[in-house]
């Protein structure tokens, strides 16, 4: 029998310096062997991966019991490929079950537009230079979100060389390394990113991440969502968002739009289609409130 800590530290390792996935990742994947390794007290057998599935799926909700799943799979994976196992433990074993769907909680259309006039009318009465860099960057922010559907996790962590102005587009990194474009067509984006750009040039340069803060460094995911409470109160909204419902919404108002849940998908950066069809429920249930509520036959009345 193998050295179950020593063969963590390899997958990681491995998973660092050959399939570079992001730092997020791989601490994900520490976390989840570590508690693997201390339920089955060190020993990697067929019996104590049973039991720990049980034990996942009765204390933790779905999803989480899933990517844990997903990352026994993947370091049993590299047990296979390393020779350090002959057979599959997994083969024998049932992980499928009933996921419940849940629906991504999206943003009303004018709330969002709430949202960005609220930073629009603070950039009209900033007084100093200082706030006026501030609610500009802000304002930059929220229009990519919304404009590229991109998780925030991306948006922070673009560099200056994947912002290209000359024919607009945008190039983003999601998870697995992946790289998808994505082309920025409204004006007023458009102008927002100039506008950025011409106020931070200098900080951006020293900084080496386009999003910058006020300390000179890379803008953090938490910035965001403060920013986006802060905005949300001032648009008079009492609703919690989160930025990751901008991208829930940007798929789902396109896709309101007849767009081709393929172009959807790529645009969201999905490897598979079966995780844009959610927003397909979402849809759906846009239309049944449309069809409760509009159509004409509720205007007829039979005396």
């Amino acid at each position: 029998m193998f050295d179950l800590t020593m063969m963590t530290t390899a997958f990681l390792d491995y998973c660092k310096n050959r399939k570079t996935l992001s730092n997020k990742t791989i601490k994900a994947y520490s976390i989840d062997l570590k508690q693997f390794m201390q339920h089955s007290q060190g020993v990697y057998n067929r019996k104590t991966i049973c039991n720990y599935l049980s034990f996942l799926h009765n204390s933790f909700k779905p999803k989480t019991a899933k990517r844990k799943i997903a990352t026994l799979k993947a370091f049993t994976h590299f047990l296979m490929i390393e020779d350090i196992i002959e057979i599959n433990p997994f083969d024998k074993i049932e992980t499928t079950f009933r996921e419940p769907i849940m629906l991504p909680k999206t943003i009303p259309l004018d709330t969002i537009s709430g949202i960005l006039s609220a930073a629009y009318s603070e950039l009209n009465s900033a007084s100093t230079e200082y706030r006026r860099k501030s609610v500009t960057r802000d304002i930059t922010v929220l229009e990519l979100l919304f404009a590229t559907g991109a998780r925030v996790s991306e948006v922070c962590s673009l560099k200056p060389s994947s912002v290209n102005v000359t024919d607009n587009t945008i190039k983003f990194y999601g998870k697995g390394a992946k790289e998808r474009i994505i082309q920025i067509e409204n004006e007023a984006v458009q102008n927002a990113i100039n506008n950025y750009l011409h106020l931070f040039k200098e900080d951006i340069s020293a900084c080496g991440y386009f999003f910058v803060n006020k300390f000179n460094n890379r803008l953090t995911e938490q910035s965001v969502r403060s920013m986006i409470n802060k905005y949300a109160a001032l648009s008079g909204s009492n609703m919690h968002i989160t930025p990751h419902m901008f991208r829930h919404s940007f798929a789902t108002l396109l896709l309101e739009e007849d767009v081709d849940i393929r172009y959807i998908q790529k645009m969201l950066g999905h490897s598979s289609i079966t995780t844009t069809q959610i927003y397909t429920h979402v849809a759906m249930s846009k239309q049944k409130e449309i069809l409760s509520s509009k159509h004409p036959r509720n205007k007829i009345e039979i005396s």
